[in-house]
């Protein structure tokens, strides 16, 4: 299967976590020409084995919550089929600047799924430094908390909002991402080479 080269690495760095310089020494980054990390290994290794119900995500203080494997799984796939009938397609950038909630897990894990491109972005975020992640970074999507949304006012035309808590006026509510189905089907092949993250600094 795909993820058996990052899993024989994975595995290797486990083993070798007390000592490393054989890490260091011995450490050969796998070979993939294919390879979608959420689809190949946290869904069909994670998800979909014998870990699927074991816990997955602890969020403490606001927001608190517990989510197995299996359950980021599904809740994933929605999010996944639900930007996509926004028109999230694969290359696509979308700026996440959230918190450590649920959503942003579900959105960085359905993001790869779709082979978009992410922009993570801190809450601390506004005016110019925002302006800038849509100038250079070309983001054409924004999941936000809807506190937040003032930060966003006078983005040009053709930039798809998504909020977290109540939708402001021309944003899409988030929980309607959930609503679609909790199976997902890709596109095509992920490439290895293909971009995840881009990150400002």
């Amino acid at each position: 299967m795909t993820h058996s080269a990052f899993k024989a690495a994975r595995d290797f760095l486990l083993a070798q976590r007390g000592d490393y310089a054989t890490s260091y020494r011995d450490f050969r980054w796998p070979e993939l020409t294919h390879f979608n990390w959420a689809l190949d290994w946290f869904d069909a290794e994670l998800a979909q084995g014998p870990q699927g119900s074991n816990l997955a995500l602890k969020i403490i203080g606001d927001g608190a919550a517990e989510v197995s494997f299996a359950e980021l799984s599904a809740a994933s796939n929605r999010v996944a089929n639900g930007l996509r009938a926004l028109g999230v397609k694969r290359g696509d950038r979308i700026l996440l600047m959230l918190g450590n909630v649920v959503p942003l897990w579900e959105v960085m894990l359905a993001a790869m799924k779709l082979g978009a491109v992410v922009i993570p972005a801190t809450t601390l975020l506004a005016g110019d430094d925002l302006k800038d992640r849509f100038t250079r970074g070309r983001a054409r999507f924004v999941v936000a908390n809807a506190a937040d949304a003032p930060k966003f006012a006078g983005l040009e035309d053709g930039v798809t909002r998504i909020a977290i808590g109540a939708t402001p006026p021309g944003w899409v509510a988030y929980e309607t991402l959930h609503q679609g189905a909790g199976s997902f089907t890709p596109d095509g092949p992920t490439r290895a080479s293909d971009p995840l993250l881009l990150y400002f600094t």
